[in-house]
């Protein structure tokens, strides 16, 4: 579905008369922050109010919020979890509506944060989030983990709590009623959006809000994100597990995937060890943050861990809009007082 092409354009104008707060999660990010910021100065929605919730950083991250005029609210490394940096964020915004974004993304599109936004006329809208890509420079099976993770298709009122906080919108009432869970190891979106479909609300996926997702892991990097979440998804459903059979299988099926759609595009020597190399840690992580004996079934479980089918085609949605020029504009790289 394409979101727009559903949507009244009085309904647009509408939004880009809205306000939001943004949130975003740092810790020694002074070489993509102030792409982020550049972005989100370059929104046709221009009444925003930047919140960077800092955890500690010792380079020029704050100094470089601070030049694009955000707020800086602080926490302790010690006092970190995900949630808890989230909750700090959110009472500080002023705003009804609050996205969330990670200090290591970029918006492709002046529209982002207008199509993010969107859903929100429905009043049962609780939370929205948008489509992530990797830059060129990623590993090859993280391309496809956003490939299977993120649509070319929007989704309206989507039928499971799946999202991403990297790239997310909030209403602030609702957050005021449920707060984020501050002892989870990762995915408080996933246990936020959860609590939220079981009070009534829905859940809409944007393709067209979309934005570049810059990882640059080490192999024990990956290994230590899928360990913390699968514990936390472990916390989350209690009922679900990931046994020695999960591990081998599905590493098994998404290297084959990952091998297949990297011949496809003629790229399969460049990235034959990388394959490997990340599936193993994503999938013995996971492995590792389970150790439990009860099973999961449906579509979140397949959201989550199965491949990118093999003989799916990749394409991108054609979008009539300019795409924000980062490399001719280098005005993201704002001359910071040292």
């Amino acid at each position: 579905m394409n979101l727009l092409s559903i949507t009244s354009i009085n309904n647009r104008r509408k939004v880009k008369e809205m306000n939001c707060s943004i949130i975003i999660r740092a810790y020694n990010e002074q070489e993509h922050l102030g792409r982020l910021l550049h972005g989100i100065k370059k929104q046709t929605i221009h009444d925003t109010e930047i919140i960077l919730v800092d955890s500690g950083s010792t380079d020029m991250t704050v100094n470089i919020a601070k030049e694009f005029g955000a707020r800086i609210v602080y926490i302790h490394p010690s006092e970190f979890t995900f949630g808890r940096s989230l909750n700090l964020g959110m009472r500080a915004a002023t705003r009804d509506l609050v996205v969330i974004a990670s200090a290591h993304v970029y918006p492709l599109y002046p529209d982002w944060l207008e199509c993010l936004l969107l859903p929100f006329s429905d009043s049962k809208i609780a939370l929205t989030y948008g489509k992530q890509r990797a830059p060129k420079t990623a590993y090859f099976s993280e391309k496809q983990v956003y490939y299977q993770w993120y649509s070319d298709s929007s989704q309206i009122n989507q039928p499971h709590p799946f999202c991403n906080n990297a790239n997310a919108a909030v209403r602030r009432d609702l957050w005021l009623q449920h707060l984020y869970d501050e002892t989870l190891t990762g995915l408080e979106d996933l246990a936020w959006a959860k609590w939220a479909t079981e009070a009534g609300y829905a859940i809409t996926y944007v393709a067209e809000a979309e934005i570049v997702h810059i990882h640059n892991e080490s192999s024990t990097g990956i290994f230590n994100r899928y360990r913390r979440e699968a514990m936390a998804f472990k916390k989350i459903y209690p009922e679900s597990s990931f046994q020695l059979f999960d591990f081998l299988q599905l590493t098994l099926s998404n290297v084959q995937s990952d091998l297949w759609h990297a011949f496809q595009d003629g790229v399969l020597f460049d990235n034959l060890f990388s394959v490997f190399s990340y599936r193993i840690m994503q999938f013995y992580g996971t492995f590792m943050g389970y150790r439990s004996t009860a099973s999961l079934s449906g579509p979140l479980r397949k959201t989550f861990y199965y491949p990118y089918k093999i003989g799916k085609k990749k394409r991108t949605i054609s979008r009539n809009v300019d795409a924000i020029n980062y490399i001719q504009d280098e005005n993201y790289r704002p001359q910071i007082k040292q």
